[in-house]
């Protein structure tokens, strides 16, 4: 196989610009494996004081990641994530306003392989979120695992990331005066092994648990379609009932997270490796369906909302996607 080599002369900007993907690979990636070493390492270190002194932290501060995190302007507004976004180049669209006396729940589709989309446009400031959406804070939705790890918790809560366990998510929503919008990637860890370039399956059709949520707060629904999010990485080839996607399935009915096997590009050749493509990623913003609060939501009326928002999420695909490269007969797939 040829390896496509990039060029010598190529501007500082895109090496920027490379570099910036390329610490954000490692941070989602290899991070929080590496902290994990780091904090071991120093228990049996003649530094062991500091490690009990993070312990001591870490077992006070235990519940922050469900209480609102502890996000960071500042980390949020680093120059490299300005960066980060011009390498795709990665776009924030916004369809219609949100009023920030609201509190909203983002349905964010499709998951891809490593969520970058999510990433780049609500927990940084690279896209100009506070711009489109002033008033708002958004907070992205992790898996409470993460939030364990000694020191990486304290780095993805600086991005406004937080706990995905209810707790978490009620907490947000019940404040008063509204401001906040929680990002969900409905199709979770699942849909990342569908993430393959020119395709859109969402798992959508059995999410019902934000349907309720919102409801139980009146949350105003919000879909999100991020175009591009699938054609970032290569994945092999594993249909569904095929010895690798059962053994896929398994493993993520285990650990709680997608072991989708994937390559992108390297560094410094286009042809393998771990950083994702330049392609662009436009996230598309829809219209809010306003949500009567409702405590104690019956089965009929979750089930309503829930058509009302594939309604809603497919009328946005298809008002938009001939906008961003997405052939006219293409159609959502919804499983």
């Amino acid at each position: 196989m040829w390896i496509h080599f990039a060029p010598l002369s190529i501007p500082l900007s895109r090496r920027l610009q490379t570099a910036a993907v390329l610490q954000w690979t490692f941070s989602f990636l290899a991070m929080a494996q590496c902290c994990l070493v780091l904090y071991v390492l120093l228990i049996f270190s003649q530094y062991w004081f500091l490690a009990l002194l993070y312990g001591i932290w870490l077992y006070l501060d235990w519940d922050t990641p469900s209480q609102g995190g502890r996000r960071s302007e500042w980390v949020r507004r680093w120059t490299v994530w300005k960066y980060f976004a011009e390498y795709f180049p990665m776009k924030l669209v916004c369809t219609a306003p949100l009023d920030p006396r609201n509190n909203y729940i983002l349905g964010f589709h499709p998951h891809g392989v490593l969520v970058v989309g999510a990433f780049g446009n609500f927990c940084t400031e690279g896209t100009g979120f506070s711009h489109f959406f002033p008033g708002l804070t958004p907070h992205l939705l992790m898996l409470p695992a993460w939030f364990r790890v000694p020191f990486f918790r304290e780095y993805i809560m600086s991005g406004s990331l937080v706990s995905s366990d209810k707790a978490s998510a009620s907490h947000l929503l019940s404040k008063e005066g509204g401001g906040h919008a929680l990002v969900i990637a409905v199709g979770g860890p699942p849909e990342a092994l569908d993430a393959k370039p020119g395709q859109l399956t969402l798992q959508l059709l059995k999410r019902t648990g934000f349907i309720k949520l919102a409801l139980m707060h009146g949350a105003h629904l919000v879909p999100v379609i991020s175009f591009g999010e699938n054609d970032l990485y290569y994945q092999v080839n594993n249909p569904r009932g095929s010895l690798l996607r059962t053994a896929q399935e398994r493993m993520q009915k285990i650990l709680g997270v997608a072991l989708p096997l994937f390559h992108g590009r390297g560094v410094f050749q286009y042809s393998w490796g771990l950083l994702p493509h330049r392609r662009p990623i436009y996230t598309v913003v829809g219209s809010p369906i306003p949500v009567e609060k409702t405590p104690h939501p019956t089965t009929e009326q979750i089930a309503s909302l829930h058509a009302a928002y594939i309604e809603k999420l497919q009328d946005l695909f298809e008002a938009q996607k001939t906008r961003y490269g997405i052939p006219k007969d293409c159609q959502l797939v919804l499983c």
